[in-house]
Formats: C-alpha cells, sequence, structure tokens
C-alpha cells in the first residue's frame, strides 16, 4: 500500500505539519527526505531497511558519497541534499553564537563545536574566535593529526587571534575514540596557550573536548 493511501495522520509529511518534526521517528523523517520509495517498497520501508543497514540515523548520515550512493534508492542528487541540510543545520547554530554571547548561550556553543568536530576519525583542533563582547567573528579548524593527538603550535593560535582581532576564544578538540575527558597532555596544551595568547591580551574563557555526542567544558570542571 502507497503512503498516500495511509490514513492521513499516520503519513509523515501530514503528521509532521500537524504535531512538529520532534514528534517523528528517525524512520518517518528520513522517509520525508527520501520521498519516494522503490518498486515494492515504500519511502518509510526504504528508511527502516536503511536505518538497519546503517545501525542507526548518526552512521548514515556520516556516510561518504561513495557508501551513501550504493544504498538502494539513493544517489548523488540525495546525497547533494543531504549535506546541504547538515551544513545548513551548523550554520544554523553558528549564527544563533553570532548573534548573542557564546557565554550566554554555552550549549548553543556546545552544540555548535559537537556538530562540527564530533565525527571526524582524527583528531582536530580549532578555535572560535570571539569579539570584547564575546560574540563569535570566526570558527577556524587549526590543526589536523592522528587518531590520538594532533600538534598545535601556539605561535599560530596567536597569529590567527591577531588576525581576527579577537578579544577572547573559546578552544575545542575532539577524540576520536569518543571518550571526551581531558588528559593530562590537554591540561598542559590549555595552560600553554591561555598564558602564549595573554602576552596579546586574548583571553582563553573555555577549552572544549568533543566525544561521542558528549563536549567537556574546562570551564565547569575548574580547570582554566
Amino acid at each position: 500500500m502507497a503512503i498516500t493511501d495511509w490514513p492521513e495522520f499516520e503519513r509523515p509529511r501530514e503528521k509532521l505539519l500537524q504535531k512538529g518534526a520532534a514528534s517523528l521517528s528517525d524512520a518517518e523523517l528520513l522517509a520525508i527526505f527520501l520521498r519516494t520509495g522503490v518498486s515494492g517498497k515504500t519511502a518509510l520501508d526504504l528508511a527502516r531497511e536503511l536505518l538497519a543497514q546503517y545501525r542507526g540515523l548518526r552512521a548514515l548520515l556520516n556516510a561518504d558519497q561513495h557508501q551513501f550512493c550504493s544504498g538502494r534508492g539513493l544517489g548523488s542528487a540525495k546525497y547533494a541534499q543531504l549535506q546541504a541540510g547538515l551544513e545548513m543545520a551548523r550554520r544554523h547554530l553558528r549564527e544563533s553564537l553570532g548573534q548573542h554571547s557564546s557565554l550566554s548561550n554555552p550549549q548553543d556553543t556546545r552544540s555548535y563545536l559537537t556538530a562540527c568536530l564530533r565525527d571526524y576519525d582524527h583528531e582536530v583542533f580549532a578555535c572560535l574566535f570571539l569579539d570584547t563582547r564575546h560574540r563569535v567573528i570566526q570558527f577556524e579548524e587549526l590543526f589536523n593529526g592522528t587518531i590520538d593527538g594532533a600538534v598545535v603550535h601556539p605561535r599560530q593560535v596567536v597569529k590567527r587571534a591577531l588576525y581576527h582581532n579577537a578579544a577572547s576564544v573559546i578552544l575545542a578538540h575532539n577524540h576520536p575514540s569518543g571518550v571526551a575527558e581531558p588528559s593530562q597532555a590537554d591540561q598542559q596544551l590549555t595552560r600553554r596557550l591561555r598564558d602564549a595568547l595573554a602576552l596579546v591580551d586574548v583571553r582563553v574563557l573555555d577549552h572544549f573536548v568533543v566525544g561521542d555526542g558528549v563536549a567537556v567544558s574546562f570551564a565547569e570542571r575548574g580547570l582554566l
């Protein structure tokens, strides 16, 4: 039976319009994105099949182009649509930080950094450069490393802070292992960067370690 033959309250699109996107399951949201099914399967059937194949929505969204396009009912056009949607979500979070103080929106800051860094399979060190009102000037990924570390050069961080005329920064890096607990090396690096940036009157407001679905704040831990 086609989805159009279902009772209206059971159709994913109508359900979203009536009750909001949060009321839908992962399969229902994916079915709306897919729009159509394949021979013998509705869009919802196909969505459930894909979620079972990838063992969840996150792995599907993180699939590379070749892997994604090999899925039944998928292709380059849908891959492009998906990537555009994910990037719009990141930019929405970025704009919310740019309009308001990062310190007054700590959860938005955490969500944005998690969205940017969580899914890398190697370590990435990044900075949010802020103005005098703690609003975001720019987000930059500065250093790429391996699965268990990245070499960070304080001189380069200072150089970029001066380039953006930043008054303060929020540091961030991911742990590909998924464990967001700060290491001793993370704490030592933070102190080095804090001291180097202090020489040019730039404050380090926080350092987030991004893991699998969680980001640990140095400021909240009293580690700054």
